[in-house]
């Protein structure tokens, strides 16, 4: 059987068992293993590689800043950082009319930074920015969209988990995706306060002005969440300024994380545990994603499936923005149905050689697919934020939050227009700090 047929074969074994809801690390693995020892002919040198491909992943130095990540976000949602945020910006925004809904954007971007969890961060702002605007009369349609769609946002501001796992798959520096991912972000940013301001401008009943507060409240604000903001700063400033390298960031964050709940007296010994279970069972899961789709990359490249895929591709005649349009079409899919970090581990073996065929710079294809890939888990038919959201808000219809969430991927969508138009926007800092990428 040719190798290219016993690739195929072994790719409908992986689809099949991720049907039958096998966990997708152990489905690629399985999967890798099979399509190896076939294209062998003998079994005991594919089952090496969970031994080989195992210890390659459980002693890289990059992955490592993955666990510390998502220790400092389990740390600072137990110190309430996320509260802070939140309050800075509503002292800053809430007098404008949307203000709220402007200062949930503000506080889901900076907790998402840090937690590095869609998902989290949706269900933490809804417990906490939702309740506030429907006191002050919002309409449900907006607060629950901004929520949802600012969920969205922490997963491309650096410090970012998935850009970590995407640089560990395709060999990419880290800190040159850190860096590329930084005006993407800030424009994510911009356009969503934008749309807020100009819906309620075309609605005003969506949304009521607050009162301006005095500047003393908003200093205050600020001097009481100070520690949310030093925590940022130290973070993403220490990588940016060169003074710390990523992994090093990570555990200073970790432990600053760590020491602002304990001095704030929110650190029992039941959250403690909580804080490191919750780290161990997340951390597990990525890396056991990490080894499968590792093994399954390896045996379908020995397959030579993925350099079948690309030649075909091209001799069709497609230009390559056709070839960028249908992927992103096909990562809006993908990312309405499952969980970011499968979406991406599911594809790479594929798609990352396609793109490297037509000549594309593998950073900006990082940022892209990071950044489509979220914008589906606000997009219909499922949505995993809308779904997290929905199943908090028992009383209120999907069809309100995607109602609410529908201005934002428009929004999505044209930022999505601008970087693959221009991916200057992607590559400036990176090659104005002259990165290697």
């Amino acid at each position: 059987m040719e190798p290219t047929t016993i690739g195929l074969i072994g790719m409908g074994l992986m689809l099949l068992m991720i049907l039958l809801h096998v966990p997708i690390g152990v489905a690629m693995g399985v999967a890798g293993v099979a399509t190896f020892g076939m294209i062998r002919g003998n079994l005991a040198p594919a089952l090496t590689l969970f031994g080989t491909e195992t210890v390659g992943k459980v002693g890289s130095t990059e992955l490592a800043v993955i666990p510390l990540f998502l220790l400092m976000g389990s740390f600072a949602t137990v110190g309430g950082l996320s509260s802070d945020l939140y309050r800075i910006a509503q002292a800053f925004f809430g007098h404008v009319r949307g203000g709220l809904a402007v200062a949930t954007i503000g506080g889901c971007a900076g907790f998402g930074a840090i937690c590095g969890s869609s998902v989290a961060t949706a269900t933490t702002m809804t417990r906490i920015a939702l309740p506030e605007m429907m006191k002050r009369n919002y309409s449900e349609r907006l607060a629950t969209g901004s929520i949802a769609a600012g969920g969205t946002l922490g997963m491309l501001i650096p410090p970012s988990i998935i850009l970590v796992l995407y640089g560990v798959l395709t060999e990419q520096f880290v800190k040159t995706l850190f860096v590329a991912a930084l005006l993407p972000g800030l424009l994510a940013v911009g356009l969503h306060v934008l749309t807020i301001l100009i819906l309620v401008r075309r609605n005003p009943a969506l949304a009521a002005a607050g009162e301006k507060q005095p500047w003393s409240e908003s200093l205050r604000a600020l001097r009481n969440g100070w520690t949310a903001v030093l925590l940022m700063i130290v973070v993403t400033g220490g990588i940016y300024a060169g003074i710390f390298s990523v992994n090093e960031s990570a555990a200073v964050g970790a432990f600053l994380a760590f020491l602002i709940a304990l001095l704030r007296g929110r650190l029992t010994w039941p959250g403690f545990w909580a804080a490191l279970r919750e780290t161990a069972a997340t951390t597990s899961m990525i890396y056991l994603m990490t080894i499968g789709a590792s093994i399954f990359t390896y045996a379908v490249t020995i397959s030579g499936l993925p350099e079948v895929i690309v030649n075909g591709i091209r001799d069709t005649g497609l230009p390559g923005i056709w070839v960028v349009l249908l992927l992103m079409v096909m990562y809006l899919i993908l990312g309405s149905i499952f969980e970011t970090i499968s979406s991406m581990v599911i594809t790479i073996p594929f798609v990352y050689p396609l793109i490297l065929g037509y000549g594309y710079d593998p950073i900006w294809w990082g940022i892209l697919t990071v950044m489509v890939i979220e914008i589906g888990m606000i997009t219909p038919p499922i949505g995993m934020n809308v779904f997290v959201m929905k199943a908090m808000l028992p009383r209120t219809s999907l069809s309100t939050i995607y109602a609410g969430v529908g201005p934002f991927i428009v929004a999505d969508l044209i930022r999505l227009g601008i970087l693959i138009a221009f991916p200057a926007v992607s590559l400036a800092l990176v090659n104005l700090f002259n990165l290697p990428h």
